[in-house]
């Protein structure tokens, strides 16, 4: 069996971290900088993301939020594929971190569960557009 990677991204905000947490936990804002959603902060709450997709997947991904820490951290599963899809059941874990910084905000992003490259490059492709359009996000936040 391949050993499970894990993908790591830290960026700095020039935001405080009240805005960023409002922009990774509010369902609107989370649509504009990630993905369509039904999320909830809720301890257990399943929602789904829903991406565009590609042949052979629908761009559903299922979530479970998995932790709160409010302010500072959230933890949820992110799977994908599986039945009844070409692509192969995806099972991993996001978490988002905010640590206040001089000057704003630093969030670190780290999924796990990585077993193949494909997944992983295509996480860190993905990440790093997501991360992008956070920034924006949280520029337009008052």
């Amino acid at each position: 069996m391949t050993e499970a990677r894990t993908l790591v991204m830290e960026r700095e905000f020039a935001h405080a971290p009240d805005k960023l947490w409002r922009a990774i936990t509010q369902p609107h804002l989370i649509a504009e900088w990630l993905l369509p959603n039904d999320f909830a902060l809720a301890d257990g709450h399943r929602f789904t993301l829903r991406s565009p997709g590609a042949p052979g997947w629908s761009g559903r991904i299922d979530c479970t939020v998995r932790e709160i820490e409010p302010g500072r951290r959230l933890s949820y599963s992110w799977n994908t594929g599986g039945e009844g899809e070409a692509m192969p059941r995806f099972e991993s874990v996001v978490t988002l971190t905010i640590e206040p910084v001089a000057g704003g905000t630093r969030l670190r992003m780290e999924q796990t569960g990585f077993t193949n490259a494909a997944n992983y490059g295509g996480a860190r492709h993905g990440w790093g557009m997501f991360l992008d359009r956070l920034e924006g996000v949280a520029a337009g936040l008052d």
